[in-house]
């Protein structure tokens, strides 16, 4: 870059000529860290992110979609195989709907697969008898009033009828039906049930094959969101798990919660598990609580002087700091708002443990709290804007290009920054549970992504308040106003500037910041190169971190300020020596 930026440790390490994220070189240090890169905006590689963003690793699949899917990999497995669509699909069934794994089984052993899902290579042929004895319940029936599957066992309809019902009722089991003779392992197929079944059990077991495609399916699963009726093809092995039903539900492929990038399916189980779990409020007992001496239930001291009264049926009397006994305290131990007791016993060491324990549990306990509340507001946050953007779907997107005399096709940037805007809140939510895991003593990597989430949330208030506020003026303009193009380009451009950043975000905290200095080096970059390190632009096109240590241990350089200046279209700081923002393109 053009510019000279530094980054400085808390430890006044030596200073450095490059960005922290520069496009020329990475920085380096005695120890040879090496640089991570990010995918950069520069015109170069403008194409290759836009079809990063719209390529996808996965399909969405209506109810009409799966049941062809379904009927293809049954012919094609009869066609192979030249069986019936029945057996075909039986043992898609078996193998789990994987049209390879039947096909390899098959040619491998034919004998034992026909075994293993009771598919007779031989079917044997009912008696030829004007009547017939049933094996369920002991009566004659005409021939034409029997049936049997493979294996020639011959059941009347009723009992048919009855013992299928039975097994659909029961579940998914029905599946895989067997003959009900005891003795007999022969398959019994979808075209028996077709025949036998009342019209309701046939609906019943046509569901859970559908189902079954699925759910048996490791390619595929069905949509999370409540009532939704969408399933998920996904290509097994892609990297980024985040899936978007039709729906509108974004989902993780992996874990089924909701998506949580940049944070891995396992931070979230911790997460959650948290969020629903006993072991806060044993916390918030522990610090702010007392066990009576007498009874040892908790007591949480809701006046202002030490004397502390159990309820009933203990009503232990007792001094709140020392726990002794409220007769043994008086004016000669300090009165109602001091004990002599307990401070004399404290500089003898006798309460250390149980303070250090008490004050753990409120420290851990406000830590929580703190990463919890600033989720959930994030939580509530998106939601707001996913219920805004409906009304401006709905009706606002209407009434605006009415009052503003502009067609509703010039209006989508207007959808593409509220959509952006709960993109962005859904990943500053999960910010706050990975920053909750960030291990403590890695001080330097904590420091740099607080500076990190700190902008993003700068960045994305910025943006929200131009899509919320600066919008409604041209709501309630009664006449069209001449400078809404200028918030076209102002809105548009903080859209494509906070999407930049989160995206690059993402992909930084994935990694781990993995190159960011040890706790023993303690770096941080300044604020100026920090900012370029999530949206900056190079001219290689590739931003890169290193980390560095000091051998001099002289006073840090941060960039001089004076250096810069901040485009008026996205407040982004550029060097002087340039007349275009190096972010938005907008020349000053």
């Amino acid at each position: 870059m053009d510019s000279e930026d530094d980054m400085h440790d808390a430890n006044d390490l030596e200073s450095l000529d490059d960005d922290f994220y520069s496009g020329e070189t990475a920085m380096g240090s005695d120890d040879g860290d090496a640089g991570y890169d990010f995918v950069d905006n520069e015109s170069d590689d403008s194409e290759d992110i836009t079809s990063h963003r719209q390529q996808q690793n996965y399909t969405i699949l209506s109810e009409a979609d799966i049941r062809q899917h379904q009927e293809e990999d049954i012919n094609r497995v009869s066609i192979v195989l030249s069986i019936s669509r029945s057996a075909a699909c039986i043992l898609l069934r078996h193998y789990n709907w994987s049209v390879s794994k039947v096909h390899d089984e098959w040619f491998a052993d034919e004998e034992n697969v026909r075994k293993a899902v009771g598919l007779l290579e031989n079917p044997v042929e009912m008696q030829n008898a004007r009547e017939l004895s049933c094996g369920i319940c002991f009566e004659n029936y005409p021939h034409n009033n029997m049936s049997a599957a493979a294996c020639g066992h011959h059941f009347c309809g009723s009992c048919w009828r009855g013992y299928i019902g039975t097994s659909i009722s029961d579940g998914p089991g029905c599946l895989t039906l067997r003959c009900p003779d005891p003795s007999c392992s022969a398959a019994v197929g979808q075209d028996m049930i077709n025949v036998l079944a009342t019209d309701e059990d046939k609906e019943k077991y046509s569901r859970y094959l559908l189902r079954s495609y699925i759910e048996d399916n490791r390619k595929t699963k069905w949509c999370p969101a409540p009532g939704c009726d969408f399933a998920v093809e996904f290509v097994i092995g892609s990297g980024n798990y985040d899936v978007c039903c039709n729906c509108s539900y974004n989902f993780c492929w992996n874990c089924t919660e909701e998506a949580h990038r940049p944070v891995d399916c396992g931070t979230v189980a911790k997460w959650i598990l948290k969020n629903s779990a006993e072991s806060e409020n044993m916390n918030w007992i522990l610090a702010n609580s007392k066990p009576c001496p007498k009874c040892k239930r908790p007591i949480e001291k809701n006046q202002g002087c030490m004397h502390i009264t159990c309820t009933p049926p203990c009503k232990y009397e007792f001094c709140w700091l020392c726990l002794g006994a409220w007769s043994d305290h008086g004016e000669r131990t300090g009165g109602f708002y001091a004990c002599n007791r307990y401070e004399a016993a404290k500089q003898e060491g006798a309460y250390d443990e149980s303070e250090r324990r008490r004050e753990m549990a409120k420290n851990s306990l406000e830590r929580y709290t703190h990463y919890y509340e600033r989720w959930a507001t994030n939580q509530s946050s998106r939601q707001k804007a996913l219920t805004d953007l409906h009304s401006m779907q709905t009706e606002k997107l209407e009434k605006l290009s009415d009052r503003q005399s502009q067609p509703e096709s010039q209006l989508k940037f207007i959808i593409e920054a509220w959509l952006q805007i709960v993109e962005c809140r859904r990943v500053l939510k999960w910010t706050y549970a990975y920053g909750y895991y960030l291990p403590e003593h890695e001080h330097a990597k904590r420091q740099f992504f607080e500076y990190l989430q700190g902008e993003a949330e700068s960045g994305l208030e910025r943006l929200h308040q131009c899509a919320e506020k600066e919008l409604q003026v041209y709501l309630d303009a009664e006449t069209p106003m001449k400078d809404f193009n200028d918030f076209r380009t102002k809105l548009a451009g903080l859209t494509s500037v906070t999407r930049n950043y989160f995206e690059n975000l993402v992909r930084a905290l994935e990694t781990g910041l993995k190159d960011v200095g040890s706790s023993n080096n303690q770096a941080t970059c300044s604020k100026t190169s920090s900012s370029k390190c999530l949206g900056g632009k190079s001219k290689s096109g590739k931003i890169k971190a290193g980390g560095t240590s000091s051998k001099s241990g002289g006073p840090s350089r941060s960039l001089d300020e004076s250096n810069l200046w901040s485009c008026d279209q996205c407040t982004y700081a550029n060097p002087r020596s340039t007349n275009m923002c190096q972010m938005c393109e907008h020349r000053r």
